[in-house]
């Protein structure tokens, strides 16, 4: 989209009040096709080659979540969210990672055939330079790990106090959009109290959402 133009009769006082009063919200449209999307009808697609979200409607992501398609440019990021609590993550687990921060998240990328990591920083999302095998070594084992469609599901996981792991399989949509809320609302050395909330928010959001793993991947 383009920026707003001023006109000459957008210069005076009537103009600029449409700068300083509210602004309505603006109409998101499908990347693919171009049509106004409603906001219970957003999906988004990755792009592989870019790692990139792309915005889709309904009918376009629809085209990608049919069985042959994840091979191609575009992949349908899933709605579904998984936990695993009969197999926590070893107390260890964060010592292992070195993860700075107490959140982070782990997606395959097709591309690398490989465990990316990733996690939420002042600076936007930031890649672990550690080993991809120690990750493996952490994370491989898991069933959820095994469960992990690659480039659009993510592994999240959160360092509670106490030393626990909590750990999700959750869309690769949501932790983009954890990352963008921490950016926005990061404040000091260790985000702030409005970060910390958002942050407890968002997890109890995916808790409620999460389901066990399902029953034919329990006999694995």
């Amino acid at each position: 989209m383009t920026g707003p133009r001023l006109t000459a009769h957008g210069q005076g006082p009537r103009g600029l009040r449409r700068f300083t009063g509210p602004r309505p919200p603006r109409q998101e449209t499908c990347e693919l096709c171009g049509v106004p999307v409603r906001e219970d009808g957003h999906r988004h697609l990755v792009e592989t080659e870019r790692r990139a979200l792309v915005c889709a409607c309904t009918a376009c992501a629809l085209l990608f979540d049919r069985p042959g398609a994840a091979t191609g440019r575009f992949r349908a990021v899933p709605d579904r969210y998984l936990t695993d609590p009969d197999r926590p993550l070893d107390e260890s687990a964060w010592e292992v990672l070195q993860i700075p921060v107490g959140v982070a998240f782990f997606f395959r990328n097709a591309a690398l055939d490989r465990l990316v990591a990733l996690y939420p920083s002042p600076a936007g999302a930031t890649e672990s330079e550690l080993d991809p095998e120690t990750w493996q070594r952490v994370l491989g084992p898991g069933r959820l790990s095994a469960l992990l469609r690659p480039d659009v599901e993510a592994l999240l996981l959160r360092r509670q106090e106490g030393g626990r792991t909590d750990c999700y399989l959750v869309p690769i949509d949501i932790c983009y959009e954890l990352v963008g809320r921490m950016r926005l609302l990061w404040q000091g050395f260790d985000g702030g109290a409005e970060a910390r909330a958002a942050l407890r928010e968002f997890f109890e959001q995916v808790e409620r959402r999460a389901g066990a793993v399902p029953t034919e991947a329990l006999r694995s």
